[in-house]
């Protein structure tokens, strides 16, 4: 019997605050994401890819710290990473007159919802798993779901959208399978054979793995 053929879409940004936002969680930093979701595939399903939806901070540490990441992930072929970009953003106080500088994610829903449509259509999978608790993935889930495609939504840990939860009928949430979690942290060191150099876990990542 042929497999099903899956495709996972993660939010990048979604997923990483969601790890943050528990220090319990942070030494998951450290992720094979292929191994992650292959684990919690059945028998009869083949994963095709996973496409991780990011962008690049203007901070040269976590610059570094990310691109430990993705290299370490790009090992691995099923690992498609798609970049967005970061925007300046000035909030001001209305009442002191203070400005905050911060940086917002673009154009990563818009590509993911984008991917997630065309996918289906193009019957490029037969299970789209889209991992968020951004609610404006909704109308992509909504379109491919109208033209009979399969579509599961996976809650990050620390996250949670009421709307997603209902228009799926049931969003998985992540949190309930630290197992895998832990099945799936890549090692330390990782010896990259085209450059012929060796990859480490950023250090202040290593130092999570003793949180608990």
């Amino acid at each position: 019997m042929e497999k099903q053929k899956v495709i996972v879409y993660v939010d990048g940004f979604n997923f990483y605050y969601g790890l943050k936002k528990n220090k319990c969680w942070r030494k998951y930093y450290w992720l094979d994401m292929v191994r992650f979701f292959e684990l919690g595939l059945k028998e009869n399903q083949e994963l095709v890819a996973v496409k991780y939806f990011s962008a690049i901070p203007d901070d040269e540490i976590k610059q570094k710290n990310q691109d430990a990441f993705f290299q370490a992930n790009k090992q691995n072929s099923k690992f498609q990473l798609i970049l967005g970009k970061y925007l300046r953003k000035e909030i001001i106080c209305r009442n002191c007159g203070y400005t905050i500088r911060t940086y917002e994610e673009k154009e990563s829903d818009v590509r993911i919802a984008t991917q997630v449509v065309s996918d289906a259509y193009k019957k490029n999978c037969d299970i789209s798993i889209v991992v968020s608790a951004d609610s404006d993935m909704i109308p992509a889930v909504e379109l491919a779901m109208e033209a009979g495609h399969r579509v599961f939504v996976y809650f990050p840990p620390n996250h949670y959208s009421s709307d997603l939860n209902t228009i799926t009928g049931g969003a998985v949430f992540l949190s309930r399978y630290e197992k895998r979690f832990k099945q799936s942290l890549l090692p330390d060191v990782i010896h990259l054979d085209k450059y012929d150099y060796d990859l480490h876990i950023p250090e202040k990542w290593k130092q999570y793995k003793n949180t608990k």
